[in-house]
């Protein structure tokens, strides 16, 4: 539900699994078949010579460096760029503010909700539950719309479809007063208790 970009991380990881098991296979090639090694000889020893002959012919005026080096330096620093905006893209989609519209009544203006309103409503409304033992509530922005996340946490021996419907009509019950209807994503899950048991589910 948040912004990380699941598509790109997968196709990037489905590139970087393939190229790693083309080099491990390529190892054990290698080292398991003689002819192979010694093919994989005789390209190194092509390719250093190519090498060597590559950074001579592209050395600066007046030394004996070549440019290669900085055209390297230059995509090493490119690559970090990327990978730091990459990262930064993981995650978030969190908002403060659930309902943002033009007051159409009255006087003209802006009206905005905070996020936390709701988030501490539900919060304390489904802790009253007894087959509830915690309960988490976020605001998120999804696609230019704001949405709420909601995880509980069971209690052993609850009923999940009577917490899932209690959930949902205190859900309904927040439109009607704020006069607005957010998309939830309703979330149960087992206790740390029953999820290191041999039934990983609500009994």
């Amino acid at each position: 539900m948040n912004a990380t970009p699941r598509t790109l991380n997968r196709f990037l990881l489905g590139v970087l699994g393939l190229v790693l098991m083309g080099i491990g296979g390529g190892l054990v090639l290698i080292s398991v078949w003689p002819a192979a090694a010694r093919s994989w000889n005789g390209f190194a020893a092509d390719a250093g010579e190519g090498v060597a002959s590559a950074l001579s012919s592209t050395a600066l005026p007046g030394g004996s460096g070549s440019w290669i080096w900085a055209l390297l330096a230059l995509l090493s620093f490119l690559g970090i760029v990327l990978m730091t905006g990459w990262m930064a893209g993981q995650g978030g989609g969190r908002t403060g503010t659930l309902v943002s519209e033009y007051d159409d009544d009255g006087a003209p203006g802006r009206v905005e909700i905070s996020g936390t309103v709701a988030e501490q409503a539900l919060r304390t409304a489904l802790r009253e539950n007894p087959d509830v033992t915690a309960a988490a509530v976020s605001t998120y922005s999804v696609k230019g719309r704001t949405a709420l996340r909601v995880r509980i946490t069971l209690r052993q021996g609850a009923a999940p479809h009577l917490v899932a419907a209690d959930a949902t009509a205190l859900v309904e019950t927040l439109d009607t007063v704020l006069g607005h209807q957010t998309p939830v994503l309703l979330s149960l899950e087992a206790g740390r208790r029953l999820r290191f048991s041999r039934e990983d589910r609500v009994r």
